[in-house]
């Protein structure tokens, strides 16, 4: 009789335990599959048990604690990573694991646009607020107000109430790839971002501005000239030298960049009474650099300006052959003669 119940009573274990094995194994079968994926967030901290009981509450398994047992057996889930991602309900556990280890979250919408060499903040504003990334009047605040940008190598622009955007120069001209929600003020935040990064690649840019005497905002401004003058790359530290060499002899420097800087609109042709446009950056009228850049010039233009190329040229006009080349004289005669080769040619 004590044999037969102790029979009974192993019978009832087994029935048991093979009623909780069924229950288990019901419990990690996939969800009923679909096509419509389930899209959620595991927040950056979120622990094994948590994550487990996100994954019942969003419908893509039965159970969270049997999810836990598994990650238990497997010796996995700690290295979930945090982020955005998107399930099919109905895919199995090892595919949950497998997506959450290696982290494929959703990629992030970004938006890619292009700054040319050369512009101004005001065409920076314009073609990034046509192509819908900025704010264009938000744009143009910001560019006059560097307090809003953590960025050590703005820290050094000269406070003067003459500058007409104070980061003018300082927007490097590049092709970005940003977050599609980014901000007015992210988009300038990495055009700084990269501007440092250009400008710490330079070699030796302290003992360069020292042998110059210039501060890197005036080499800015140089190179911002330059960049608006030259098309021929090759022409790029020879136009720097007359720079430098007219500013030696005190001659004003009468570049057409800065004048058209002034101009709502650039013209083909500047007029005469153009040039007398009242303003600290006309260079007819005034000796010596306009107070800070006049276009956020590229890296080969900051470089001509740290290392211009010597010569005894003090004049350059612009050929009309269609080759946007320069003829340079040393006298004011040979200028007036190259004048009248350039119309020539035309």
């Amino acid at each position: 009789m004590k044999g037969k119940a102790i029979l009974v009573f192993l019978l009832i274990i087994v029935v048991v335990a093979g009623g909780a094995g069924v229950y288990v194994w019901n419990m990690m079968r996939p969800v009923q599959a679909s096509t419509e994926p389930t899209v959620f967030e595991i927040k950056s901290g979120s622990g094994t048990s948590k994550i487990a009981d996100q994954l019942e509450q969003e419908g893509l398994i039965r159970s969270g604690l049997a999810f836990k047992g598994y990650l238990k057996w497997k010796k996995q889930g700690s290295n979930f990573m945090a982020g955005t991602y998107s399930l099919n309900p109905g895919v199995s556990y090892d595919e949950i694991i497998s997506k959450l280890s290696n982290g494929e979250v959703v990629p992030e919408s970004m938006v890619k646009f292009t700054i040319p060499e050369g512009y101004t903040v005001l065409q920076m504003a314009d073609k990034l607020s046509a192509e819908g990334i900025v704010d264009r009047e938000e744009f143009i605040k910001l560019a006059n107000d560097p307090s809003a940008f953590d960025i050590d190598i703005i820290k050094d622009i000269p406070v003067d109430e003459e500058l007409r955007y104070v980061l003018e120069g300082y927007l490097f001209p590049e092709t970005y790839e940003l977050k599609e929600e980014s901000s007015t003020q992210e988009v300038m935040q990495r055009m700084l971002e990269e501007f440092q990064t250009k400008i710490d690649s330079i070699p030796d840019l302290a003992s360069k501005l020292k042998e110059r005497n210039l501060s890197l905002h005036e080499v800015l401004t140089i190179a911002s000239l330059v960049e608006r003058e030259v098309v021929v790359d090759q022409e790029r530290a020879l136009v720097a030298g007359v720079i430098y060499n007219r500013i030696k002899q005190d001659m004003k420097l009468e570049i057409d960049a800065t004048v058209q800087y002034l101009l709502d609109k650039p013209k083909a042709r500047l007029l005469f009474k153009d040039l007398k446009v009242q303003s600290p950056y006309n260079t007819y009228l005034n000796k010596g650099l306009p107070p800070g850049p006049i276009a956020s010039p590229s890296l080969a233009s900051i470089e001509a300006a740290l290392e211009p190329e010597a010569s005894d040229y003090l004049f350059y006009v612009t050929k009309k052959d269609g080759t946007f080349g320069h003829l340079f004289a040393k006298t004011y005669k040979e200028h007036q003669q190259n004048i009248a080769k350039s119309k020539a040619a035309q």
